[in-house]
């Protein structure tokens, strides 16, 4: 409500990518919209009814060009001519990142105070995920900032911009959580990790003291495709069956049972660049989040290999039922529907199993 463009112009974009971007299609059809604070707090007491904790996300430094073309005093004026930006149409990583004033920083504490008299959770996430620094280094203004603060360069900065909000939230009675790249540059005290590139982030936080939520994108990432084969709707990224996600074990043998306490979670995430509606949503989802549920709920055996597969299996026959209940457009076992499928829009699909980084 404070900043009003952050919603009439930040919240709609001109056009959208019709599959990869490598194909160069696009529809050519504004997309956009937002929830006003009356319908978040809804849903947040929709969840609490149901024991469900919403952690809202605000990323910075970097995926900030929407409130950029809304505000254009946010960005790297002295280097990019930020008036002239929109929001931005490409999927992927915008070099259009915040700058390091004051101003800025005031402007993002204006916003985390509205957000925080919606949600209530410990954590508010901060993302600082690929923050490009190019922008920072040829800026005169954000290298006067690192002079000024003594800093050893562009990853310190976006160090001391998470420390500064890591700080402000806990001031106010709450954690500050973001992506494995605030490791970056020194991590602020407090904060915990969303591990997402891989284990490796995680594993060092966690040996650092730290509170980590393991998400590694090669092994729980829901918007990559179930199987290899063509006819998957935009297959991306590494093939994620159902029997692979039941496999998945958030907590790596290569901590000791010290640091693997601070693995206080697992996440499964979906991002939505290649789904048009809810339903292409659903089909990505499940069944997969069937057994995400049960890896992260159960206390099934650390050993992948033990697992009781066939079991498993057995009970998702039930559970089907369930989802056709509900209206619950998921991939069926034995492939998608004709009407599930997206011929001719090209996807990026990654071969082999995925990396154990």
């Amino acid at each position: 409500k404070r900043y009003p463009r952050l919603t009439e112009v930040g919240s709609w974009r001109e056009r959208s990518m019709v599959g990869y971007r490598a194909a160069g299609r696009r529809d050519d059809r504004p997309h956009g919209g937002y929830y006003t604070q009356e319908d978040l707090r809804e849903l947040v007491a929709y969840a609490a009814e149901r024991g469900i904790t919403v952690v809202p996300e605000i990323d910075l430094p970097g995926h900030t060009q929407a409130a950029i073309a809304a505000y254009p005093e946010l960005g790297n004026t002295d280097v990019v001519d930020t008036a002239a930006l929109g929001v931005w149409t490409d999927w992927g990583v915008s070099p259009n990142v915040l700058n390091a004033s004051d101003a800025t920083l005031a402007f993002f504490e204006g916003v985390l105070e509205e957000l925080l008299a919606v949600f209530p959770s410990e954590f508010v996430h901060l993302g600082g995920d690929e923050c490009p620094k190019e922008q920072w280094r040829a800026s005169a203004a954000a290298q006067a900032r690192i002079g000024e603060l003594a800093l050893a360069g562009e990853d310190e900065l976006q160090s001391w911009i998470i420390k500064h909000f890591d700080q402000w939230l806990a001031d106010r009675g709450r954690r500050l959580i973001g992506w494995d790249e605030i490791l970056e540059g020194g991590l602020a005290k407090g904060a915990a990790v969303s591990s997402w590139r891989g284990f490796a982030g995680g594993i060092a936080a966690a040996r650092a003291g730290h509170q980590v939520v393991m998400c590694p994108e090669q092994h729980v990432y829901l918007d990559h495709r179930q199987a290899d084969g063509p006819d998957e709707p935009i297959p991306v990224g590494f093939v994620r069956t159902l029997e692979d996600v039941y496999r998945f074990e958030p907590v790596s043998a290569a901590l000791d049972p010290v640091s693997a306490r601070q693995v206080i979670g697992t996440q499964a995430n979906l991002w939505t660049e290649f789904m048009d509606d809810a339903r292409d949503v659903d089909y990505r989802a499940f069944p997969r989040l069937a057994a995400f549920a049960e890896v992260a709920w159960s206390a099934l055996p650390a050993d992948p290999a033990a697992r009781d597969w066939a079991g498993f299996a057995q009970r998702m026959a039930g559970h089907f039922a369930r989802l056709d209940a509900l209206g619950v457009a998921y991939r069926p076992p034995a492939g998608p529907h004709p009407w599930q499928r997206r011929p001719g829009v090209v996807g990026r699909p990654l071969d082999g199993p995925p990396p154990a980084v």
